[in-house]
């Protein structure tokens, strides 16, 4: 035991003696001296480390450069839009298909659409469609899974087997077909989860397999990518809608919105409130039988018993106002116990524009 201990602290003394640097002779510089990178360190600076290529997350100068892309945070209703695209894909989709289908959204992103194109899994059937009033183009990629679950689904596949998946041959007509049909599905309530923004409507323009016959934008520029998942029992698949930032730069101001109310269309909850506020509101009606203007000092000089004469008869209609904004005209008479004004002509354009005003 001795002997392992001196043995071990012989080794540990050598230890420290390695570790603790020479002192070097004096005119070299002092011992702080500036270190000098390896290759290794200068490519993962630049960002060109070549052992990781293929790594979707970059760093160095090479991410400063990706981070030019415009977030999709910086335009917050588009999460809005796509939640209520999920909604409206849940039900469409089951009645598409008859089935019990689930649709998630599972990411939304920025994307250079270069970079997406390279990146699109093949096999894979890419829809290009037409934003009409944007005046632009778009893209959504169905993939294989979900293609051969839609066709087992509506040719009466039995439920619980997987979709047979035969690869090396081209989509057949009946293929192409039946998923055309699901994309005008999707396309139409991508129209219906715009709406309340801005009307859009998104005609499918042609079917493509190969992504380079679906080029809709220069591979520099920056996209949305919304990826969404749609589950249908044990079978499914992805289904990504691209957006290119030119297609949505006529509506960024309308994107650029942080919440549903402010400028967002129609609140149909809040319109029934105050509807149902404006309904139950009190409002002070007054009957004006004549208006006369007379000098300030007659008026100083009334005394108990005068007498002022109106300029009507009891034939003479009467105005009906809201504090100054006249209303309507109508008669005066009498009704059991009462007196009683019975309206004679509609409402007045001023009292229309008024109220108009309000409800705004």
């Amino acid at each position: 035991m001795a002997e392992d201990n001196d043995t071990n602290a012989e080794s540990e003394a050598a230890g420290w003696s390695e570790s603790i640097p020479a002192p070097q002779p004096s005119g070299e510089g002092p011992i702080g001296s500036e270190r000098i990178l390896n290759q290794e360190e200068i490519d993962s600076l630049l960002g060109f480390d070549l052992s990781e290529e293929e790594m979707s997350e970059r760093t160095g100068i090479r991410a400063i450069i990706n981070s030019a892309l415009v977030s999709y945070e910086r335009l917050p209703m588009l999460e809005i839009v796509f939640d209520r695209l999920v909604r409206y894909m849940t039900t469409s989709l089951r009645n598409f298909t008859s089935d019990n289908v689930e649709v998630s959204l599972d990411n939304i992103s920025s994307i250079r659409f270069g970079d997406y194109l390279n990146s699109i899994p093949l096999p894979a059937i890419l829809a290009v469609f037409r934003a009409e009033e944007l005046d632009n183009y778009g893209l959504l990629t169905v993939d294989s899974n979900l293609i051969y679950s839609i066709v087992d689904v509506l040719l009466g596949g039995r439920r619980g087997t997987a979709a047979m998946r035969i690869e090396g041959r081209p989509y057949t007509t009946i293929e192409r077909v039946l998923v055309q049909q699901m994309v005008q599905v999707v396309l139409a309530d991508a129209k219906l989860a715009f709406e309340p923004l801005t009307p859009v409507s998104f005609a499918l323009d042609r079917l493509e397999t190969n992504p380079r016959f679906a080029a809709i934008a220069r591979p520099a520029n920056a996209a949305i990518l919304v990826k969404l998942r749609v589950d249908m029992e044990d079978r499914g698949g992805r289904i990504e809608l691209l957006l290119p930032y030119a297609t949505l730069e006529p509506i960024r101001k309308m994107l650029l919105q942080q919440f549903m109310g402010e400028k967002f269309g129609r609140d149909n909850i809040w319109e029934s409130h105050l509807a149902t506020e404006l309904w139950t509101t009190n409002m002070d009606v007054r009957a004006v039988l004549d208006e006369q203007q007379v000098p300030l000092q007659q008026v100083l000089g009334l005394k108990v018993g005068d007498t002022l004469m109106l300029n009507a008869t009891p034939d003479s209609l009467i105005e009906l106002r809201a504090g100054s904004i006249p209303l309507t005209r109508g008669r005066m008479g009498r009704r059991n116990a009462h007196i009683a004004v019975r309206v004679e002509a509609p409402l007045s354009p001023h009292a229309r524009k008024a109220v108009t005003r309000g409800h705004q």
